[in-house]
């Protein structure tokens, strides 16, 4: 059997060029991301508030990056069952989460919850903040909420409301409100703002605290009546409608938002990419106006501070589920 040839500084060098390049392949495989589509889950349904802003990104991700970013929607389970399939994904970035404000009152909601966001999800990028606003079936005979409520107490439990889903700022809104103003309504919840809208304008429910974004074309169009917003300043996209606490109700202040979100232990490197392109987008003119028509706000952030804001809603959603008293198995 030959004897091994000894290494030279000539066979050192060769190895420590493949090795080089081989470190070169792998930093550009790594930085090629995105190299497939890739997907954004979303916990409700087609045609719903969270729906409709994770297109809007969808679609400046897919133009800004070179890859399909495709809106993939699993509802239920007020938004967990998304929220649950996104946490077990791998963290690579080709998996994120459309999160709304739903999640962080989520934890506090359920009583047997899997996911915890501060241990499973890393913030990527705050999209759009809106109010909510209450808007009744046109048959209600109320044109204002000091009417409403003198109506609704005069209903007894005939009356109910809609929600698109249990645990979502919707669902808490009317809970608060029922809190607020000693009134009665039983609480049916939908797969999404699409399908209890469609309910609230045929009449099997009476009202509803939607988002601005789905519920706002449906009142300019006269098939439903709006009553009032949730957040303490007036929205621009609806200047004539007051807010709960100039309507006698207070304190009442409720914002919706939806942000992305990846599983825990994404690279970073991915995380500041999608942030970096929704920001860019909101300098936008075509973005801008968009959030106009919806009501949308939208704000700058990085990821850091998108993981802070969940937090900070986690925290203070507990009070208000408890004072309302709902809870979910």
């Amino acid at each position: 059997m030959p004897h091994p040839r000894p290494l030279t500084r000539r066979h050192i060098a060769q190895a420590g060029l493949v090795l080089l390049a081989a470190s070169a392949l792998g930093a550009r495989a790594q930085g090629a991301w995105p190299a497939k589509p890739v997907r954004i889950v979303v916990g409700f349904s087609a045609g719903g508030t969270t729906d409709v802003v994770a297109r809007l990104m969808a679609k400046e991700l897919t133009e800004a990056l070179g890859q399909p970013f495709i809106v993939d929607n699993k509802p239920g389970g007020g938004s967990n069952i998304a929220t649950d399939l996104v946490r077990e994904a791998a963290p690579d970035g080709y998996t994120l989460l459309m999160m709304a404000v739903t999640s962080t009152i989520n934890q506090t909601l359920y009583k047997n919850i899997k996911f915890k966001l501060d241990r499973d999800f890393e913030g990527v990028a705050l999209c759009a903040k809106m109010p909510n606003i209450l808007v009744v079936n046109p048959n209600v005979p109320a044109r204002t909420v000091p009417e409403f409520i003198a109506w609704l107490k005069t209903q007894g439990d005939k009356v109910s409301y809609a929600s698109s889903g249990s645990g979502t700022s919707i669902h808490m809104a009317g809970e608060l409100f029922k809190v607020r103003t000693g009134t009665h309504a039983v609480h049916v919840p939908y797969k999404g703002s699409a399908p209890a809208l469609t309910d609230l304008m045929g009449g099997q429910v009476q009202y509803m605290f939607d988002n601005m974004i789905s519920s706002w074309p449906h009142v300019q169009a006269g098939k439903l009546r709006a009553l009032a917003v949730t957040t303490r300043q007036r929205s621009p996209s609806a200047p004539d409608v007051p807010t709960m606490e100039e309507s006698g109700v207070a304190p009442f202040d409720v914002t919706s938002w939806f942000g992305l979100v990846a599983p825990k232990g994404t690279p970073q490197a991915v995380l500041d990419k999608v942030n970096q392109v929704v920001n860019a987008a909101f300098d936008k003119p075509e973005v801008r106006q968009a959030y106009a028509k919806l009501g949308a706000v939208a704000e700058k952030n990085s990821p850091q501070d998108f993981n802070k804001f969940i937090h900070d809603e986690v925290s203070s959603w507990a009070p208000v589920v408890k004072a309302s008293g709902a809870q979910v198995d």
